[in-house]
């Protein structure tokens, strides 16, 4: 169980010159805190007395390496698993969503109905309230207590239902399950239909329903494709209560978080900035710290060198054990104990294809009575880097599976050009390696033999070093399994590579290094993948998968997206205008007099210079909030009520202005 306790001030670790805590304390804001954290796995510390305060309006993403404790800090702090030592403590009447790797998914519901048990409390009122109405209509004692007291129950209740949007209810639960792919014909099936990263998203979409005061995921975007990430995306930019995510997606958290806890060598590091951000102060932090230690090292020595001079001349022998005591109080900088270790990639120099490495004619896939995509016609020259995007089920992995014959088409034919020896990494490469070998095993099965006296040396490059390669791969994270099928992927020369979501279970950096191997890979690339910082500037075209057909795009993912965005304008903008003329000529135009057209006219004017001088307004006032000194200020508390009594008004005079715009240009 979650341990409550009173927030003090002496709960609050205060140093550095970090005034962050101390401002939380004294805005009275609702908090998480984390005191003095120990957690300790055999001999590696994983978390050294580390200390945190989330608030009730943070927006964290927590970083670090595979291994470093990001998701065990995320279950300490959700209160799903207890420190070795160190207290956690959140307000009594909050309220916290977890979405973890390991959650299971209640049977014999369909995908709407789980998701309307976000709503239970609102559901048992709904059965209360028809509980009522129909006590209400068969009773006839009028004028009784009882019934009276029946009719002040149901207007009470009547009224909670409609403040909770009860009567609203199933359609937001629509609009999320829809923003996160879901279909409308999916909601009346089971959920046991659905695989687990279906059923995660369905989780997630409970989760946002409820929206809870602390919103923790972990790896959110895992099983997501690029449209249903853009949704979440917008809508977590405006979610009321705290956020703290996992995840490997740079762009995803660049969006969604202005706060960022690194957590490395079982420290924690607090950044008041998004990841990109992030980075840079990370670098400058690591760059002051190594000049300031090499300086003192400096002096230590020279200190020290003096001390062995004085100690060798009786005369000068007690002015050095004062210059030694002086020394030993002297507070030491430490670098941290940081790994820096990366992945070393570089692919063998592609053998020569001939121009047309692949052509595709009238292809299709059907299942039964489904059909994943038909008359598919693709063509592929030498040098060619496509990505493959689009939403879950559109068949971008069939295709990849049909293209190097591990499935057949239900229709039409792949021809090969001249020469082409294909690399394919399967998105569920790393789960088909056998656990009973070792690491070094399952590289001298996949190798040729003039391969085989340098694969310790290729081990290394993936950090499999010293006895790592004698592990079984029964007990390698997912981590180091996908380093581990990429790493396999390097023993044959080849020139077409095909990589279905090759990131996923890689960590930032890893992600990197693999990409800038693959920028510098000179075959032809074929890549499926939801990742948008890893595919910008990777591929030179791009293939959306969409109702069953696809369509090329001559460009790389935020070409697509940029082209895809001005595409949904202008298709909403063209209904907007049918809509438009439509209403326009089934209603009679209204004529006015010259003084009403003249205060329509004033009034729009007025509105325009309004919402202008409120907008002008709200952005002062998160010019100042910005700063972190901003919450030690003792006028706080009234400027953030001023800010959101602005943002009211701004929506206020946004509605007067399009009223008064619209009866003048109806007019």
């Amino acid at each position: 169980m979650q341990e409550v306790r009173p927030i003090s001030l002496l709960n609050i670790p205060v140093g550095g010159g970090d005034i962050y805590y101390l401002c939380a304390f004294l805005f009275q804001l609702h908090m998480i805190t984390a005191t003095n954290l120990y957690i300790q796995y055999g001999n590696r510390v994983l978390m050294d007395d580390i200390s945190l305060v989330i608030t009730d309006k943070d927006r964290v993403g927590l970083v670090g390496r595979n291994g470093a404790g990001k998701s065990t800090l995320l279950k300490l702090l959700a209160g799903v698993q207890r420190p070795d030592n160190g207290t956690i403590s959140r307000p009594a009447d909050s309220t916290l969503g977890f979405l973890h790797q390991d959650m299971v998914l209640p049977r014999g519901r369909t995908v709407l109905e789980e998701a309307l048990t976000a709503f239970s409390a609102v559901l048992a009122m709904e059965k209360r309230l028809e509980e009522l109405h129909e006590i209400i209509a068969t009773r006839t004692d009028y004028e009784s207590p009882a019934y009276l007291n029946i009719l002040e129950e149901f207007a009470l209740l009547n009224d909670q239902f409609e403040l909770m949007g009860g009567a609203a209810m199933e359609a937001n639960a629509e609009k999320v399950l829809k923003g996160l792919g879901f279909k409308q014909s999916d909601f009346s099936r089971q959920t046991t239909e659905f695989s687990g990263g279906w059923q995660m998203r369905v989780e997630l979409t409970k989760m946002l329903l409820q929206k809870p005061d602390y919103l923790f995921l972990d790896e959110p975007t895992n099983h997501l494709d690029i449209e249903s990430i853009l949704w979440l995306e917008s809508f977590l930019k405006d979610y009321p209560g705290a956020i703290v995510v996992i995840s490997h997606d740079r762009t995803f958290l660049d969006k969604v978080t202005t706060r960022t806890i690194e957590i490395e060598s079982g420290n924690l590091y607090d950044y008041k900035a998004a990841y990109s951000k992030y980075v840079e102060l990370r670098a400058e932090r690591r760059e002051k710290l190594q000049s300031a230690f090499d300086n003192q090292q400096r002096v230590i020595a020279e200190k020290e060198r003096t001390i062995n001079r004085f100690m060798a001349k009786a005369t000068k022998t007690k002015m050095a054990q004062s210059m030694q005591k002086q020394l030993d109080k002297l507070e030491r900088i430490e670098l941290d104990d940081v790994d820096i270790s990366s992945m070393n990639i570089r692919f063998l120099p592609a053998p020569r294809s001939g121009q047309v490495v692949l052509e595709t004619k009238g292809l299709a896939k059907e299942y039964g009575n489904l059909t994943v995509f038909k008359g598919v016609d693709l063509h592929m020259d030498r040098g060619d880097r496509i990505a493959f995007v689009g939403q879950n089920g559109q068949g971008k992995t069939t295709l990849a599976r049909i293209l190097v014959q591990n499935l057949s088409a239900t229709h039409g034919k792949v021809e090969w050009g001249h020469n082409v020896q294909i690399g394919y990494y399967a998105q569920n490469q790393s789960e088909s390696l056998s656990g009973n070998l070792t690491v070094l095993q399952t590289m001298e099965q996949a190798s040729p033999a003039e391969m085989r006296p340098k694969l310790r040396g290729l081990l290394g490059a993936f950090l499999f070093s010293g006895e790592d390669v004698e592990k079984k791969v029964s007990v390698l994270s997912g981590g180091e399994r996908a380093r581990l099928a990429l790493a396999s992927l390097l023993l044959k020369p080849m020139n077409l590579l095909l990589l279905d979501e090759p990131t996923n279970h890689l960590d930032m950096i890893s992600k990197e290094v693999l990409k800038e191997a693959l920028l510098k890979f000179d075959g032809t690339l074929i890549v499926v993948s939801h990742d948008r910082d890893f595919l910008a500037g990777l591929t030179n075209k791009t293939i959306e998968f969409r109702d069953h057909e696809l369509k090329e795009y001559l460009g790389d993912v935020n070409f697509f997206l940029e082209k895809r965005a001005l595409d949904n304008m202008r298709e909403v903008e063209k209904r907007s205008a049918t809509s438009a003329a439509q209403a326009s000529a089934s209603l009679p135009r209204k004529e006015l007099s010259y003084e009403d057209r003249k205060k329509l006219t004033r009034a729009v004017a007025q509105a325009e210079k309004k919402v202008e001088k409120l907008e002008a307004a709200i952005a002062d006032f998160e010019a100042i909030m910005a700063s972190p000194e901003f919450y030690a200020r003792p006028d706080a508390q009234e400027q953030l009520k001023a800010y959101e009594d602005a943002k009211e008004a701004l929506e206020i005079a946004f509605e007067e202005w399009e009223l008064a715009e619209k009866e003048l240009g109806d007019s």
